[in-house]
């Protein structure tokens, strides 16, 4: 099928927003949008997995696209401990793949969804068949920074206050002249188009420094090696990248049991977006 279903699923306690490929008898595939983020941008990807048979889920986390409203917590108790939104959202992704019935699908995700489906893949290693990790997965932010001050100095998302839509359009269309049409609009999904034209996020700014403080507490360099699964990392190199990431990527090949690396040249963080039937053809690899 050509256009997704706009669905609701069991997260546990709470509903999340998916868009659904239900068709196809081959292996099923989640996946999983990065941080500020959303579910569309997986379209593409989604779209040539559905065309080859396999069913397949994307899914707004909590905070995000159509999930916006979603709490970041699944109790009012004010003296419950606070929650890891890292761990709460690879637990939700359990919980949806109970839902839907699928007990061995491979899950993909896009930097901070790569992380959490890493832990995913750590916290069930009896329920992931196959993991994509598609720019993330290896992201060490607390290598990087000592504390959540500086991160956020570094990594805080824009203001768009006073920005239009129309000219977000254009800032995205000159950015990344190589995606089409339809993922320009998905990562217009990432904002929330107000009546007078201007945009927001829909990932609020309290919440999208408590993912930040989660990444930073996250070290995937202990979960490794508790991966059964076989393990796909699909990063970007240019010339003038950090040194540091590719010392990253390589540690995790080198842990992973199964680890293979694919490489894709340029500088497009959301590859999901830019090549989306050559990231279709690695995951369907995994099935």
């Amino acid at each position: 099928m050509d256009r997704p279903e706009v669905i609701a699923v069991d997260a546990g306690p709470v509903a999340l927003s998916a868009r659904s490929w239900p068709d196809g008898s081959a292996r099923p595939v989640v996946l999983v949008h990065g941080l500020s983020s959303n579910a569309r941008l997986w379209d593409g990807v989604a779209g040539h997995l559905a065309a080859a048979g396999h069913p397949v889920l994307a899914v707004d986390l909590r905070g995000h696209g159509a999930s916006a409203d979603v709490p970041d917590t699944d109790t009012d108790d004010p003296d419950a401990p606070p929650t890891d939104p890292t761990r709460t959202a690879a637990q939700d992704l359990d919980a949806v793949c109970t839902d839907l019935g699928w007990s061995a699908p491979v899950v993909a995700g896009h930097s901070w969804g790569a992380n959490v489906a890493l832990q995913l893949a750590t916290d069930r290693p009896d329920l992931v068949h196959g993991l994509a990790l598609v720019e993330g997965g290896w992201l060490h932010l607390g290598d990087q920074w000592p504390t959540l001050d500086d991160a956020w100095g570094m990594l805080a998302p824009p203001r768009f206050d006073g920005v239009g839509a129309a000219a977000l359009r254009a800032s995205l269309r000159e950015g990344h002249p190589g995606w089409t049409e339809a993922a320009v609009e998905a990562a217009m999904g990432n904002l929330r188009e107000r009546e007078d034209g201007a945009v927001t996020p829909w990932l609020d700014r309290e919440r999208h420094r408590a993912i930040l403080g989660s990444m930073l507490r996250h070290r995937p360099r202990a979960l490794y090696g508790l991966v059964r699964c076989p393990v796909r990392l699909l990063a970007v190199f240019s010339a003038t990248g950090p040194p540091r990431k590719r010392q990253q990527v390589a540690e995790a090949v080198a842990a992973l049991a199964d680890g293979e690396l694919v490489e894709f040249p340029g500088d497009d963080h959301d590859l999901h977006a830019q090549q989306p039937a050559r990231v279709a053809e690695i995951i369907a690899g995994l099935t």
